[in-house]
This record gives structure tokens, sequence and C-alpha cells, in this order.
């Protein structure tokens, strides 16, 4: 019999319990308070279990109502995303947006597009990746992201689409406890290349044998920007960074800036482009995503 339960039962009971009396629940639901009593003896007897004690003059919750009422209230949500999220693939809206960003952009610019995401599109959940290189564009050539950040990446596979977002500054840092910390005006290129650059590398196979904004033929390479980042103040190296993550370490001392003779202009930003597969273009939530992310 357990079966026979339906939402309509479910409701009533949740209606009911808040409502204090089955004439409130009705009034509530646009019903007669003999069907509300009707119904709720119904669904006991389905259960097996009495749900209200009913000898007062208000129906009162029994120990069994109590747990169980937790339990209707958890169904009839999941009832009530169920339909959202089917009404909203129905008028197009992804049932996810799933995104991989590199791990150069901007958090603050990253958490407020996912907070404006979530406030106008509740019911389509959010699943982010942060990568770097390869790393972000894999995801999206074999559809586990619908939608990708890069910027890391300079040359992009022919399947995909883009659409400028913004520029990321970068500058050369080391630690004040370096050799090249000592330096007077700019650094010549060939003193770069007399010590240990610290370079990300690609976790994926996509630039296997490739390098971008190596200057030196000594490299340590990491998979983490945290981990450069702490290599970076701890005097393992020198390397570039986006501005944003070492903004207080310069202005607190922690690192140093480096100013390098005729420096390549290509270094000094990050373009950052969203990306696409071609056959699968962004929806409401990918395209208000972007939107958000480009505001900044």
């Amino acid at each position: 019999m357990l079966d026979a339960v339906t939402l309509d039962q479910l409701r009533t009971f949740i209606a009911a319990a808040e409502q204090g009396s089955f004439s409130a629940a009705g009034r509530k639901l646009r019903r007669a308070q003999s069907v509300v009593s009707q119904t709720l003896a119904n669904l006991e007897l389905q259960l097996g279990v009495t749900l209200f004690d009913r000898g007062s003059r208000y129906p009162q919750l029994t120990e069994a109502g109590r747990v169980l009422l937790i339990e209707a209230r958890a169904v009839a949500g999941h009832m009530d995303t169920f339909k959202a999220r089917a009404r909203s693939v129905a008028e197009g809206l992804e049932p996810e947006l799933s995104v991989a960003v590199d791990v150069m952009f901007p958090m603050d610019a990253l958490t407020r597009a996912a907070a404006h995401s979530g406030t106008a599109f509740p019911h389509t959940p959010l699943r982010l990746y942060v990568e770097v290189l390869g790393g972000v564009i894999q995801p999206v050539l074999d559809g586990t992201c619908g939608l990708g950040v890069v910027g890391s990446l300079p040359e992009l596979p022919d399947e995909v689409a883009t659409e400028p977002l913004l520029a990321v500054p970068f500058v050369t840092v080391v630690s004040p406890a370096h050799a090249m910390a000592g330096v007077r005006g700019t650094v010549p290129a060939k003193t770069l290349a007399q010590h240990l650059q610290l370079v990300l590398t690609d976790r994926t196979p996509l630039t296997a044998g490739r390098d971008f904004a190596v200057q030196s033929p000594l490299t340590w390479r990491l998979a983490d920007l945290g981990a450069k980042h702490a290599f970076l103040r701890a005097g393992l190296g020198w390397g570039h960074m986006p501005l944003h993550i070492v903004e207080e370490d310069l202005s607190a001392g922690r690192l140093k800036r480096l100013r390098i003779a005729d420096a390549d202009p290509r270094y000094a930003q990050m373009p950052m482009r969203a990306v696409w597969r071609k056959d699968t273009p962004p929806g409401p939530a990918g395209r208000a995503f972007m939107a958000q992310l480009r505001a900044r």
C-alpha cells in the first residue's frame, strides 16, 4: 500500500501540520475540511501509522507524525525542484552550468559571477573546475564542461568558438632574498637565463613539447599556482604571476617586482576568453555567466 502514497497526500499532510487544523489546511488548499480529513485518514491507513492525535480540539502531531513530516517535506521539496528543472529544460535553460576556469582568472570576478548565477538561475546547479593550460580546454572538448575560461593556453583547437572577456595584468617577481632582487634598474634577459624559473605545467598532453613565457633553460615545473606562489615567496626561483595574486605580497615586501629589459609585451597581460564547442553553444545561464565575468 505504500506504493499508492501520492504527492497530493503528502502536501495535505504538510499543510495540516503547518496550519494547525484540518479546516485551516482546507482553506490553504482550497478544499473542504471533509476532503482533507479523508485524505489524511487514507494516508494513515496506507502508512500503517497514526499521524495526528485527534483527541483534543485541534489535531496534534504524534511522534510518528513528527518524524514523517520531515521526510514528507523533503519529498515535496525534491518534487518542486524536479518540476522547476523540467520547466527550465523545456524553456532552453541548461540543466547544469559546468565551467572550467583558468587558475589565472581573478577570483573576485569568478565569485561574483557564481553568486549572480545562483540568484538568477537557482535551479541550475553550478559545477566548477579550476585548471591551467590544457586542463581548461580538455573538459570543454570532451563535453564534461559546456563553458571554459581560457587564458594560459594561447592557441585553441578549431572545434571551439571564443569570446573575449578581460585581460589579466602580469608581473615578474622574486623573493627579496633572491640574488636578482638586488639588481638595480631593468634585468637583462641573459641574467634571467642564469637563474631558475618557476613555470606552471600542463596536466594534459595538449601542450606537450611546448613552452609559454619560458625565458630560462633552468626550470622547475609545477602543476599548481598556489605551489608556484609559495615557492616564489620562499626564494626558490623567479616567475611570472598574475598581479592580483601577488599584489599584497608586493605591498608588504614579501615579493619584489623585476623590470625586464626589452620585455616581450605579451608577458605584460594575459587575455582571457570564454570558449565553448561550436556544436554546443552556451544557453541562457552560460551567457549570463559570461556577461558577469566580462563586467569586471
